[in-house]
């Protein structure tokens, strides 16, 4: 432990639970750092201030003035060892949400992301404490590890070492090559070896190029991303060169944020003792939705983005099939509008079958995992996901399609011998989907080896401390480079 307790880690990244979220970045900003913090390393958290973060309700406190504008705050929540920074700068960060609004980005999200990662770099200096590593997350902080190269000569970063973590590879920050002059990086940083892509600026393949170590959230998906452009988004090449220095860690879940017996969201509690309360939870969830009310008939839930990687497309073509079952269906989110109208006609065609809510409620979230009998995630792709892992805590079992971290996570489920955890299908479609979600409806008709599943699904184990061992032998892969 005591060379654990040595590491002083920089954790960046551009939104972080309960702070700011718009997608699983947040959580594993907020649960990864802490699983660190237990080990024993010291973790400073750094993201934006964003206008929507309560000042009052979290503390903060001014530490310090940045060189290039705005300042360092400070909040520690109850009970965490980890240590939460703020970069103010109204003009950036003083907005209603975070990349973008009306459906469309932010024309300055480059400038924004380029200040916050210079910020990062600034902040590590004042601080006065040397990071033995610091952690990036995404094309939004990508750009910390290019900076960093410029100031190798620098004894107060010489042994820093970086590793950026990838946890979603469509997302790249990709802007017009007059970026180059608002970064300040010298032009011949602006080649196909580093940050030129197609005659533009690509943050993310700048982080890749950079870093130290590079890793992606399950180890399926490190794989999928160095074979072609439909996982590797044009970077597949990048990263094949730097394969040895790719590695895939599957994120965990925090038992304490997502557990049935003890979660403030859900009214009625239960357990691996107490799995029948299930029951009262589909109750519950029903009623809130405005659904009637079928024990016996199966009920899936969605919690997610309305993106096109999320397989809504295929749900779309096999809506109609679906419905034709004795089957309901909850589902929470929002993003695309043709995934809205989408949903809003088909409700108004299965009033009785389906409910749809179109926000995110971190309420409904849980009481759909506690309510639904199946999780249904059809995902083209899927770097990890966390939903599966929050299913299987909750008992609920999850249908998925096998890529990146729904393989690395869900085995499919044989009614002969009960092996397996949930239901799998491999092709891309409406056909395959809807085969996996029958099946699944077949297995809920057989009520003794049904609870079986439940039983052993809860029992699942996917500990962030198991993953943050893991990163802090990367961490020292990262430092080796600078001995």
């Amino acid at each position: 432990m005591a060379e654990k307790e040595m590491l002083n880690i920089f954790f960046a990244a551009s939104e972080v639970f309960p702070f700011a979220k718009t997608g699983g970045l947040a959580d594993v900003a907020s649960a990864l750092p802490k699983a660190l913090a237990e080990l024993g390393c010291a973790v400073k958290v750094i993201m934006p201030l964003y206008s929507k973060i309560d000042e009052i309700k979290y503390d903060l406190k001014y530490v310090c003035d940045l060189p290039n504008g705005g300042a360092i705050k400070k909040s520690r929540l109850r009970g965490s060892a980890v240590e939460y920074y703020f970069v103010e700068y109204a003009h950036y960060f003083g907005r209603n949400s975070l990349y973008g609004e009306n459906g469309s980005d932010f024309t300055d999200n480059a400038e924004r992301f380029i200040f916050f990662s210079k910020a990062v770099l600034d902040f590590a200096r004042i601080s006065g404490v040397k990071p033995d590593i610091i952690h990036c997350n995404d094309w939004q902080t990508a750009l910390v590890p290019v900076y960093l190269s410029l100031l190798r000569a620098d004894a107060f970063f010489k042994n820093t070492g970086t590793v950026l973590t990838v946890h979603n590879l469509a997302y790249q920050g990709i802007f017009n090559k007059q970026t180059m002059y608002a970064s300040g990086l010298p032009w011949n940083y602006f080649t196909r070896d580093k940050l030129e892509y197609w005659d533009q600026v690509n943050f993310m393949k700048g982080g890749l190029v950079f870093a130290d170590i590079l890793n992606t959230v399950s180890e399926t998906y490190a794989r999928e991303i160095q074979a072609d452009y439909d996982y590797g988004w044009g970077l597949e090449g990048v990263l094949r060169n730097r394969k040895n220095d790719l590695f895939g860690i599957l994120n965990g879940i925090d038992s304490k944020e997502w557990n049935p017996e003890t979660d403030k969201y859900i009214l009625i509690k239960y357990g691996l003792l107490s799995p029948g309360k299930k029951l009262e939870n589909k109750k519950k969830l029903a009623e809130r939705c405005g659904l009637p009310f079928r024990p016996e008939t199966p009920l899936l839930g969605i919690v997610s983005r309305f993106a096109a990687q999320k397989g809504f497309d295929i749900i779309g073509a096999a809506m109609d099939s679906l419905m034709q079952n004795d089957v309901q269906l909850v589902v929470q989110g929002m993003g695309d509008k043709r995934y809205n109208d989408m949903f809003l006609a088909y409700r108004e065609k299965y009033p009785d079958k389906l409910a749809v809510v179109f926000r995110y409620d971190e309420r409904i979230a849980h009481l759909i995992y506690a309510g639904s009998d199946m999780f249904l995630m059809p995902s083209r792709f899927e770097p990890c996901g966390l939903s599966q892992l929050i299913s299987f805590k909750y008992g609920t079992i999850p249908i998925v399609r096998e890529t990146g971290g729904l393989a690395d996570s869900v085995k499919d489920y044989a009614p002969k011998n009960g092996a397996g955890t949930g239901f799998v299908f491999r092709e891309y479609s409406p056909l395959a989907m809807l085969e996996a979600v029958k099946r699944a409806l077949e297995a809920y008709k057989n009520k003794n080896s049904w609870a079986k599943l439940v039983v052993k699904a809860m029992k699942l184990e996917f500990s962030w401390a198991d993953s943050a061992k893991k990163y802090i032998k990367l961490y020292k892969k990262a430092q080796e480079k600078h001995k």
